[in-house]
């Protein structure tokens, strides 16, 4: 997971150099974190449905490639690095799932949650494209708490590491989940007659 990254000290010195202008820093920091988002990227693959026709590997290189083409970076240290990498994978795996509708590509019907804690969140079909119009939305109303979704349900982090990378208490990630989880639920699954989410 990312609080864990190896050599914490050497990727906010290679964020610094490639903020300063340095695009060679970049591949430094991408040999460094390759591994841990790899593997975040797997994990989160592992959800998928046999159909789904991104790789770990393919997930990790997109992130990549849209990192290099970011001209001025604002990454102060490897938090920052960690929460936009969270980003980048919504948006990759957002753009997939267009990418998949647009080309009409069969759902296999089985049903594939995105996470645990939101289950009733369909990543194989077009369930993870109402979820990004919703998080704009919750964006709009709070941008910390699509922060603590981007990180715990997109790249995988515990609520201990996402309190860490953002900087508040895990108090405030769980509170932040689960307002959260509310409101999205309430957006994209409804309400009952009596106005409480179904």
């Amino acid at each position: 997971m990312p609080p864990e990254t190896p050599v914490p000290s050497e990727i906010t010195r290679l964020l610094q150099r490639w903020k300063a202008g340095d695009r060679e820093a970049l591949a430094r920091v991408a040999a460094l974190t390759y591994d841990d988002l790899r593997a975040i990227a797997a994990g989160f693959l592992r959800h998928e449905d046999s159909s789904h026709t991104l790789q770990a590997t393919g997930l990790v290189n997109e992130i990549y490639i849209r990192l290099a083409k970011v001209r001025r970076t604002e990454f102060n240290d490897r938090h920052h690095f960690y929460a936009f990498s969270a980003q980048l994978m919504r948006m990759v795996l957002i753009d997939h799932a267009r990418q998949s509708r647009a080309l009409k590509r069969p759902s296999s019907g089985v049903r594939v949650p995105l996470h645990d804690e939101i289950a009733w969140i369909d990543a194989s079909n077009d369930d993870i494209l109402a979820l990004d119009t919703a998080l704009d939305q919750l964006e709009i109303l709070d941008a910390r708490k699509v922060r603590v979704i981007e990180l715990r349900y997109f790249l995988g982090c515990t609520k201990d590491e996402a309190a860490e990378l953002l900087g508040v208490s895990k108090a405030t990630v769980e509170r932040d989940l689960e307002f959260s989880r509310a409101w999205l639920h309430q957006k994209l699954v409804g309400q009952t007659g009596d106005g409480a989410p179904v």
